[in-house]
């Protein structure tokens, strides 16, 4: 009997240790958790409470937070973006999404109207030209509606169904269709020949993503095929994106060397370099940039510039030379984190400096119609053997 009482006082002993110690790891968590701001935890109750309106339906507040808080922080590449923009930020630099293939547009009415890429799945579920869009799933639209909201309602996994209600005109009575979700490509490149010069041809670069050096090897063996011997590689008003890309970009025009290097907080210097010679190595080219040319652009152009592979054309770029992390957050929110910067290979970083361009041409000098940083590259090409 007296061994039974001592191992019942032994257990409760180490109940009790083990409810202090939950209740202390509970309270630590609690101090570095939502109490870690007693200010912004008091000034939002008072608000709560006191304030003559009601505080926005969640997650806005929360957002809100989120942004003074980057505000407060400093850094100017340091962002937060909802989920609908992360989303469509995500198609964008992979190349491609999963979606219905249609063109938004607003009406003479203000109503947002589809406009069905040709061999769609929109075209094929009879959506027609100024197909009135009167809902995705269960979000109703109107023209207040964002149209970052209706693409990403619009878009999600391929192979899933969406159901959209539509109008035709001229009655617009609700149609109610049915649609599987197919990859729909989203090209990040462009390209022409010159309306002046038929032998060269123009390579339009609207934006850094997974799939751009592709295009760009697609578009040069098109515009050959066409008749082009001399190319412009036009980066003007590029925001950027996926660094690697970049660099990938670089590699198709390079034979060798070094391409960027980089550098996170407390860890070694990371360098790119040209494997082999590129594909596209032996090809004349002119590279455009201009103000808006910025971040992964940049290290494309500055690479080429390093190495005299092309001569930059036009003005300054921006002068971006830092990278971000991309944290997706538990609501497909994300944030945006400068963890690193990088520079060229023997020079100085290029942050708020920009690259300077071998051939500067003032934009504003142009004749009704003319784009004369163009021209100048034209002129470049030419002039070369």
């Amino acid at each position: 009997m007296k061994l039974v009482n001592i191992s019942f006082f032994a257990l409760m002993l180490v109940l009790l240790v083990l409810g202090a110690f939950l209740a202390g790891y509970l309270f630590h968590e609690r101090l570095v958790g939502a109490d870690n701001f007693p200010l912004l935890d008091e000034a939002y109750h008072l608000v709560k409470d006191h304030g003559l309106n009601p505080p926005p339906p969640d997650p806005a507040m929360e957002y809100g937070m989120i942004r003074g808080m980057l505000q407060a922080y400093g850094d100017p590449h340091t962002a937060f973006f909802e989920p609908a923009q992360h989303e469509l930020q995500s198609n964008a630099l992979e190349g491609k999404y999963g979606g219905i293939g249609v063109q938004l547009e607003k009406d003479s009415q203000g109503y947002w109207v589809l406009f069905p890429f040709p061999e769609s799945p929109a075209r094929q579920a009879g959506i027609q030209d100024g197909d009135r869009l009167l809902a995705v799933e269960a979000l109703k639209i109107s023209p207040d509606t964002p149209v970052d909201s209706i693409q990403s309602a619009v878009r999600g996994p391929v192979g899933q169904n969406v159901k959209l209600t539509i109008g035709h005109a001229p009655g617009y009575a609700p149609v109610v269709l049915t649609l599987k979700r197919e990859e729909i490509p989203l090209p990040s490149v462009t390209w022409r020949l010159d309306m002046g010069q038929p032998d060269v041809g123009v390579i339009k670069v609207n934006l850094i993503a997974a799939s751009s050096a592709e295009e760009i090897r697609h578009a040069v063996k098109d515009l050959t095929e066409r008749g082009a011997s001399r190319f412009v590689l036009d980066l003007r008003d590029n925001p950027g994106g996926l660094l690697t890309a970049g660099v990938d970009i670089a590699r198709l025009f390079l034979k060798e060397g070094v391409v960027m290097q980089q550098q996170y907080r407390d860890q070694d210097v990371q360098t790119y370099r040209v494997e082999k010679a590129g594909p596209l190595a032996s090809i004349p080219l002119a590279v455009l940039i201009n103000e808006g040319s910025a971040s992964a652009a940049e290290i494309a152009a500055g690479a080429l510039q390093a190495q005299h592979r092309a001569p930059l054309i036009g003005t300054k770029s921006y002068g971006k030379d830092t990278i971000q992390l991309v944290f997706s957050l538990k609501d497909d929110s994300s944030l945006h984190v400068t963890s690193a910067h990088w520079w060229l290979p023997g020079q100085k970083s290029i942050g708020g400096i920009g690259l300077q361009p071998d051939v500067p041409v003032d934009p504003t000098q142009a004749t009704a119609g003319a784009d004369p940083i163009l021209q100048a590259a034209v002129q470049y090409l030419l002039s070369q053997p």
